[in-house]
């Protein structure tokens, strides 16, 4: 039963979604707005499917604070790719350089406000980020980073990557660590389960740390939920 549904999700899911990343660019020309709308109804069509087809919905420990903040979250499968946007407002997201190599589709995540960051993590890359993170201060909207870099198996902990002191340091914001589960129900490879993801979002970390103090506690916080 649960690879039929693995199956019958992603085939009503990415045929949807078909029109929709198709017309991203062409909501882009209207401007950010419009373009966070455009992103946020994807986002919407993926969290009633989650939960009308794989029996998968989330479950929120902890309140969305009020301001602007640097929002570092565990990254174990697609799924929170797209529900933090809508829980946490629509932030500005840190992309991978490979994904802006997108034929228009990088165009328009820089019009939707995306930071790049490099892997190789240069110093002349690491300059460039930080420059497109004070832009995005400015504008007083938060940003998420999915600090370890890639998503990972539910349990298993790296350490983070090198972009996130980076951003820590150019946008001077309380961090907020986000824990969650969704590996335990979307494994990258194999059938998908149904069941509760907690989402945990943890207590602000204030900026001006010294870089190993701010790791640590963000490392923590956000594989809290790693049992």
């Amino acid at each position: 039963m649960n690879w039929l549904r693995t199956i019958v999700f992603r085939a009503i899911f990415y045929l949807a979604s078909v029109p929709i990343v198709a017309t991203t660019p062409i909501a882009a020309l209207f401007g950010q707005r419009v373009v966070i709308a455009h992103a946020d109804r994807w986002s919407r069509l993926h969290r009633v499917l989650m939960r009308l087809i794989l029996g998968i919905r989330a479950k929120v420990e902890g309140e969305v604070p009020v301001g602007q903040f640097l929002y570092v979250a565990k990254h174990e499968a697609m799924y929170e790719t797209l529900e933090l946007q809508l829980i946490l407002g629509s932030p500005a997201m840190v992309l991978k350089r490979e994904l802006m190599r997108i034929p228009l589709w990088g165009w328009s995540a820089v019009q939707y406000g995306a930071i790049v960051v490099d892997r190789e993590a240069s110093a002349k890359a690491l300059r460039a980020m930080m420059k497109e993170a004070a832009v995005v201060r400015a504008t007083g909207r938060s940003v998420v980073v999915y600090a370890e870099g890639t998503r990972v198996p539910h349990g298993e902990s790296p350490p983070l990557r090198s972009g996130f002191a980076g951003l820590y340091k150019a946008l001077a914001l309380p961090v907020v660590p986000i824990a969650l589960d969704s590996g335990r129900l979307l494994p990258k490879k194999g059938a998908k389960k149904p069941g509760v993801i907690t989402i945990r979002i943890g207590e602000a970390i204030p900026p001006g740390l010294p870089r190993a103090e701010a790791e640590a506690r963000v490392h923590a916080a956000i594989n809290a939920l790693n049992h």
